[in-house]
């Protein structure tokens, strides 16, 4: 692959621009191609090696609305080394990307991301980890303007590196881990190719739950058609997803379990736990909706009107020093106080 990379980037350099454009952030030059004067060539430079193309394009191109650079991917108008790319692929130092025509912000798409900063869990000169809440997205698109990444970029404007790490489910809190600098992001990036970063959730489920202990291996695949991302069970040709479950505390007709990734799918945990038939409390997407409903009426005591599922707990090895993390985010009040009011129903 780094070879055919190699030669191609070596044929369009044998190309001559009509017109040079500015620099923009992280490109080594920007070519407009003749006859197409809003085509743009932009090699990546080593710095931003390892990015995924998405969030490079997001930079580069400030003022461009995400749902317009998805679409583009898409489309395949957007090529690396003269090939279809995807957006979660990641880009190698030298790559040569094609950027059509961009619509900005002057004629579609919201203004610049309100200033924004979540409760920070840890910080140092490498990481920056934040207590994200219920209702609020990791990053913008798919019909959100503004996510934690574009608020907390704008409240941290002096910081020249900042690029999420892992992402949440808009519906979960907890722990979002946030890479300051290009060393830190590769480094937790290896950490999570190697399974070498845990990261455990809480969870309300709906039933009774029998096992202490429970590893869950099913395979998983994207259902396509529809409004919004959905994934079901799909053990034949689905991608390989592993959850272990710890069973934490029952309570009648509910079990609250400590779910490990040991993979990081779409979903991952909460369509393993539909599919057993243990749906997680609140889940509007796979979830029990009738059960949903009660719960916003406090049918058991407490209203609740968000997922109850908590990214609870990170550990793993500093991705620069090496020392040994172990990070860790209290229940929400809401979750919190339902648990409270199901433990009285109980006694």
């Amino acid at each position: 692959m780094g070879s055919e990379r190699k030669v191609q980037r070596q044929q369009r350099s044998t190309e001559k621009p009509a017109l040079r454009t500015p620099t923009p952030p992280g490109a080594s030059q920007v070519a407009v191609k003749p006859g197409a004067a809003a085509v743009r060539y932009v090699t990546v430079e080593p710095a931003h090696e390892g990015q995924r193309l998405d969030n490079y394009l997001i930079r580069i191109a400030k003022g461009v609305p995400k749902s317009h650079i998805y679409r583009i991917v898409r489309s395949g108008e957007v090529r690396i080394n003269q090939a279809r790319a995807d957006a979660a692929d990641r880009l190698a130092a030298g790559d040569l990307i094609r950027i059509p025509p961009l619509r900005t912000a002057a004629t579609v798409g919201p203004g610049p991301a309100p200033a924004a900063m979540l409760p920070v869990v840890y910080e140092d000169d490498h990481l920056l980890v934040i207590d994200k809440p219920a209702g609020v997205a990791a990053h913008g698109g798919s019909g959100v303007s503004f996510g934690v990444i574009e608020r907390v970029r704008a409240a941290r404007a002096n910081l020249p590196f900042l690029e999420l790490a892992h992402r949440l489910d808009r519906e979960t809190s907890g722990l979002l881990l946030l890479a300051k600098s290009r060393r830190a992001l590769l480094g937790l990036h290896e950490l999570l190719k190697q399974g070498s970063l845990d990261k455990h959730y809480l969870a309300l489920v709906a039933g009774a739950w029998a096992n202490q202990r429970q590893h869950v291996r099913l395979g998983l695949s994207r259902i396509e058609g529809g409004g919004g991302a959905k994934m079901r069970v799909d053990e034949l040709g689905g991608a390989a997803s592993h959850t272990i479950f710890e069973l934490r505390e029952r309570l009648p007709g509910f079990a609250l379990l400590d779910a490990e990734l040991r993979t990081g799918r779409t979903h991952q945990i909460r369509v393993h736990l539909a599919h057993l038939g243990f749906p997680i409390v609140g889940d509007a997407k796979y979830g029990d909706f009738e059960l949903n409903r009660l719960m916003a009426r406090a049918h058991y005591g407490h209203a609740l009107s968000r997922m109850f599922l908590h990214a609870w707990r990170l550990e793993f090895q500093h991705p620069v020093g090496g020392s040994a993390m172990r990070l860790e985010s209290p229940l929400p009040s809401d979750c919190a106080a339902l648990l409270e009011a199901l433990r009285q129903r109980h006694a």
